[in-house]
């Protein structure tokens, strides 16, 4: 495992960078899409809230990999040009932001109706409201699922390695094709998703009972 780091070190760290850009791109843009479909579920038109229902359904109960493969071979085909780790990393988001909007849809259901009536009742707008009163709530109260999510998409973000995104597995790939040593390739890449990954499990955590 040692002769790995030593010769694959900077390879290795190529592939933690591009893990950790998309894992950062993924999570701003999920959170933000998933945030926003919650939202709009809340609205009483029922057109609204069918398109969200059928974003979210339809992403969260498709493989992550068909999603990714297909935009990285079929878009190309008829649209324009993608390369695998675009396609890998806009497949994540959509995946992950349909994840995202229940776990902060059942947030908003969990804060009392009576505190958006009350912000209303202070002359806020709808989205005022949410925004200042309902939210904040909101998002305490799934703390410990959105921090599992975001572990989930760290580990997720491995679906690179199939479309040529350069990620950590995608190294371990190239590194056990070089060296023939599989096990340790795989290991060396497991110890550093651990370091991604159990970082921001302890911080979600620590945040949980901060806020509590």
């Amino acid at each position: 495992m040692i002769n790995i780091f030593t010769h694959f070190g900077s390879q290795l760290l190529v592939g933690l960078g591009w893990t950790l850009l998309c894992s950062l791109i993924t999570l701003v843009f999920s959170s933000i899409i998933g945030t926003v479909l919650a939202l709009l579920q809340m609205l009483p038109s029922k057109l609204v809230h069918l398109l969200c229902r059928i974003y979210i359904e339809v992403f969260r109960n498709i493989p992550l990999l068909v999603i990714v493969m297909f935009l990285y071979l079929i878009i190309p085909l008829y649209f324009f040009k993608i390369n695998g780790f675009t396609a890998g990393t806009i497949g994540l988001t959509l995946y992950t932001s349909a994840f995202i909007a229940e776990i902060i849809r059942s947030g908003i259901q969990s804060v009392e109706s009576g505190q958006l009536e009350g912000a209303r009742s202070t002359g806020m707008t709808y989205w005022q409201a949410m925004r200042y009163v309902v939210l904040p709530q909101a998002f305490k109260i799934v703390i410990p699922s959105l921090g599992n999510q975001f572990v989930n998409l760290i580990k997720d973000s491995s679906i690179l390695a199939f479309v040529a995104g350069f990620d950590l597995l995608y190294q371990a790939n190239a590194i056990a094709s070089k060296t023939f040593d599989t096990i340790n390739s795989y290991l060396v890449v497991g110890i550093l998703y651990l370091l991604l990954t159990m970082p921001l499990s302890y911080y979600m955590h620590y945040l949980e009972k901060k806020l509590s």
